[in-house]
C-alpha cells in the first residue's frame, strides 16, 4: 500500500465522528510498521481524546519505529485534552504524514514543527483536498467564529416545495428523509422561521436512535410562536433557542419557564438581524446550522449573506400551480447577475430522489 492508501483508510476512520465531535474537527488516525496497520482510531466525541492519542493507546504492538498518518496536524496544546505531539514523540513514532494543517491558532503549523524538533519525520499534503473536505464546518468556524449554515430543502422535479394548497407531506421518498435525519445529527443546530412553526408545528429533532438531536432555532421577529408548540412544549428535553426582537419581560416569561432560551437580536427590513444571530450563535459554541426555513426565511438567509452550502433534493413528481410554493421566495432579484451563485455540486441517488449539494460562491446581490 502506498501513503495515499493509509492516508484514505484514515479519512473513512474520521467519518465515524460525524456529528458527536463538534465543534471540533472529525479525525482519524492509522499506524503502520513494516509496512503493515498496526492500529487505527478517530476522534470519538467532543472533550474526548483526539483521534491520534486513541490509535497509540489501543495499540497492542510495539510502536516505536512506526509511521502515523492523520487526517488534522496534531494539535500542540493543552485544551480539554493533552496535545497530541506529547505522546507522539513520546512514543517513538519516526514519521508523521499529515493530510491537512490545522488553522486553529493553537496549532497553525506548531504541531508539524514540534514534531520536527523532536526527530520525527513529517510529511505534510497528502490527500490534502480530501482531508479538508472532512471539515468545512470546522475550518469555516475556526475562522470565522459564526455557524456554517446549510440551507435545505425538498422540492420537485418542477420547482415546488408544496402544493397550491400548501400540502407538503411527503414530497421526498423514505430514503431521503432518513438522509436528512443524519444531517441532523451531523450540524449542532437547525434553524427555521416561525412561520414553519405556525404551519407544520414540527418537532425539528433527529429521529434516529443514537444519534444527537441539534440545538433548535426559532427566528420569531415578534415573538408569536405558541407555547402549545411542540417546540416550546419539549424545550426541557431539547435545548430550543427563540431568535427575537422582543424584549418586554413579561412577554418572553412564559417561554422561559418552559424551557426555551430567549436571544434578543436587533431588527434589520422587519425581520431580526440574521448577521447578529449568527455572532451571538457562535459565541454559544454552535459551529453548524441546518436551515430548514420556508422560502421567506430561505430568501432572507441568502440576501444576508449566512449561507455557505446548499442541500437540494429533487423528487420525481411536478405539482405546477403559479401558487405553489418556491425555496426561496422574499423580494427576489431584478437581474440574472443579482443572483445567488452556486458551485462545485456533489450529485447523488438516494432512493428515487436525487440529492444536489452545492457550495455558495456568492450570495444575493441587493437589487
Amino acid at each position: 500500500m502506498e501513503p495515499n492508501d493509509y492516508m484514505r483508510l484514515a479519512i473513512e476512520e474520521a467519518k465515524k465522528g460525524e456529528g458527536f465531535v463538534n465543534p471540533n474537527p472529525m479525525v482519524g488516525a492509522v499506524l503502520v510498521k513494516d509496512g503493515r496497520v498496526i492500529g487505527k482510531d478517530y476522534h470519538h466525541r467532543h472533550g474526548e481524546y483526539h483521534a491520534e492519542r486513541n490509535a497509540i493507546l489501543n495499540c497492542g504492538e510495539d510502536i516505536r519505529g512506526a509511521e502515523l498518518y492523520v487526517t488534522l496536524e496534531p494539535c500542540c496544546h493543552y485544551g480539554k485534552t493533552p496535545p497530541c505531539t506529547e505522546i507522539i514523540i513520546e512514543s517513538g513514532i519516526r514519521k508523521v504524514y499529515i493530510g491537512s494543517m490545522d488553522p486553529n491558532p493553537f496549532v497553525a503549523g506548531g504541531g508539524a514543527r514540534q514534531l520536527a524538533e523532536h526527530g520525527v519525520e513529517v510529511e505534510t499534503g497528502i490527500l490534502e483536498a480530501e482531508c479538508r473536505s472532512l471539515n468545512p464546518v470546522f475550518f469555516h468556524y475556526i475562522q470565522h467564529k459564526t455557524p456554517y449554515v446549510v440551507m435545505k430543502y425538498a422540492m420537485t422535479a418542477d420547482g415546488k416545495i408544496a402544493t397550491r394548497t400548501g400540502a407538503s407531506k411527503w414530497i421526498t421518498g423514505e430514503a431521503a428523509r432518513e438522509r436528512v435525519q443524519r444531517s441532523r445529527h451531523k450540524y449542532m443546530g437547525i434553524m427555521v422561521g416561525v412561520g414553519t412553526v405556525l404551519a407544520d408545528d414540527p418537532s425539528l429533532t433527529c429521529r434516529l436512535e443514537g444519534l444527537r438531536s441539534p440545538t433548535r432555532i426559532i427566528c420569531d421577529t415578534h415573538l408569536k410562536t405558541p407555547l402549545h408548540a411542540n417546540v416550546v412544549r419539549t424545550a426541557n428535553e431539547t435545548e430550543t433557542v427563540l431568535a427575537t426582537a422582543v424584549e418586554e419581560k413579561e412577554k418572553v416569561r412564559p417561554y422561559m419557564e418552559a424551557g426555551c432560551q430567549i436571544l434578543t437580536v436587533s431588527m434589520e427590513k422587519g425581520h431580526i438581524n440574521l448577521k447578529e444571530l449568527m455572532v451571538k450563535l457562535g459565541e454559544r459554541g454552535i459551529d453548524s446550522i441546518l436551515l430548514e426555513g420556508g422560502g421567506t426565511l430561505n430568501y432572507s438567509a441568502l440576501e444576508s449573506g449566512i449561507v455557505r452550502a446548499v442541500e437540494m433534493y429533487i423528487a420525481p413528481k411536478l405539482f405546477g400551480g403559479l401558487d405553489a410554493k418556491t425555496p426561496v421566495s422574499g423580494k427576489g432579484v431584478e437581474f440574472p447577475d443579482q443572483a445567488a451563485w452556486l458551485c462545485n455540486p456533489k450529485v447523488q441517488q438516494i432512493g428515487e430522489d436525487i440529492l444536489v449539494e452545492w457550495e455558495v460562491k456568492g450570495c444575493l446581490r441587493e437589487s
